[in-house]
């Protein structure tokens, strides 16, 4: 099992979702609003912490828990749907997942996800 998480635009959050329903097996993902800056952020030592002023930009994380088979299909919905060809477009990180339990049941493993 692996997790995914995307960092991706909010106005690509559509097509995304489009994409990733059509994926055979996938059986979730949590969306979270949230603010950042990457490499293109505004730098000056002698700042005032200020959303607009220090250049934090809306973007939504996504997290996805897939089994491995459908590791390179969830990568791929995601970066050729969320692509806008500028700056920022986004990130996916890919983490190991080494259990997981549903609660509810006490199912675990790919059983769980």
């Amino acid at each position: 099992m692996n997790q995914i998480i995307a960092y991706i635009k909010p106005h690509k959050l559509e097509n995304v979702m489009l994409a990733l329903h059509k994926i055979e097996g996938l059986t979730g993902i949590s969306i979270l609003e949230m603010r950042g800056c990457g490499r293109t952020r505004k730098a000056s030592k002698d700042y005032i912490f200020d959303e607009d002023s220090y250049g934090l930009i809306a973007h939504l994380k996504l997290e996805i828990v897939c089994r491995s088979d459908l590791l390179e299909q969830v990568i791929s919905a995601i970066r050729t749907t969320a692509h806008t060809g500028l700056k920022g477009d986004g990130k996916i990180y890919v983490l190991p997942v080494l259990e997981a339990v549903r609660i509810s049941t006490g199912e675990t493993g790919d059983m769980a996800v």
